[in-house]
């Protein structure tokens, strides 16, 4: 991750609609499990720490949140995010099983392709008999855009290769989907046409506009967690949700 993106994403994550949109994507999906109850949970690549306070609070976990890039780390720590490390995913410093659940959002994708492999071992050995994944990647090598650049990502995935990926590492996938998906065709308009008919540098993009747009781009985002709530799915979209467990 750029160093430069952390203090974007530190102002905008509270209120900015892709976050809160996503936040809202998560919880639906995180529904589809029979039981959620975890009591201790990793964050593999926790950036600011804001998801981890997130979810401790929305659910009750012990969050375990660790980075490799201080810049992030720096910022949970000024707001108290409590436990956070320093250290690589790929070379986890935790004993075997010693987790009920991983989550990792959007981290993936700063690997080069095949090395997010060992990250993913990662996750499967840290985790307790029966402990679950929960993975968000960003999607579609047709969405690379300047942000993408800006943020140093390596790498977009399909849904069949991080299904793959995730069951190679000797995981049993419960379900996968795409989402962030009704907002494609702008999205590609934006990113394969205008981007490139105006031949803008690389930059972040993470910011809030202004509150009517606001609320009108967490529109889609809304009615997507109702639909993944109950029980739907989506053929195409700019991330990919997975669900896996690891069995006993």
């Amino acid at each position: 991750m750029n160093p430069a993106e952390f203090e974007n994403i530190a102002r905008a994550e509270d209120e900015m609609w892709w976050f809160a949109g996503m936040r809202k994507i998560l919880e639906a999906w995180i529904g589809r499990l029979p039981d959620s109850k975890f009591g201790r949970v990793l964050e593999g690549g926790c950036g600011t720490g804001y998801m981890s306070n997130w979810l401790a609070g929305r659910y009750g976990w012990k969050m375990f949140p660790v980075d490799l890039d201080f810049a992030g780390l720096s910022f949970g720590r000024t707001s108290g995010v409590p436990r956070m490390v320093q250290t690589d995913i790929s070379r986890l410093p935790y004993a075997d099983g010693a987790f009920d659940a991983v989550v990792s959002l959007d981290v993936l994708v700063h690997f080069s392709r095949g090395a997010e492999a060992a990250a993913i071992e990662e996750f499967y050995r840290v985790l307790k008999p029966g402990g679950k994944l929960i993975l968000r990647v960003s999607a579609l090598d047709a969405l690379r855009s300047r942000h993408s650049i800006f943020a140093h990502e390596r790498q977009r995935f399909t849904r069949p290769r991080i299904v793959e990926a995730v069951g190679s590492a000797g995981f049993e996938v419960l379900d996968s989907s795409y989402a962030n998906s009704l907002l494609l065709p702008v999205a590609w308009f934006k990113f394969r046409v205008w981007e490139e008919l105006t031949q803008q540098e690389a930059q972040s993009g993470v910011e809030v506009p202004n509150a009517v747009l606001n609320h009108l781009l967490s529109c889609p985002l809304a009615f997507e967690s109702l639909w993944l709530r109950r029980g739907g799915r989506f053929a195409l979209g700019q991330s990919i949700l997975v669900l896996a467990t690891k069995p006993y």
